[in-house]
């Protein structure tokens, strides 16, 4: 799995990307799908 450093999460978020945020392989293991708000429209969800 590629992760992706900080400052590009953030440039994909303000572009309106979905990102997938996980946790730690430890925990759950699970992803969670993460869009800034001001860009979710009914066609996104």
């Amino acid at each position: 799995m590629a992760l992706a450093p900080i400052e590009e999460i953030l440039d994909d978020l303000r572009a309106g990307k979905v990102i997938v945020l996980i946790d730690d392989e430890n925990r759950e293991n699970e992803g969670d799908f993460v869009v800034a708000t001001e860009h979710i429209n009914i066609e996104l969800i």
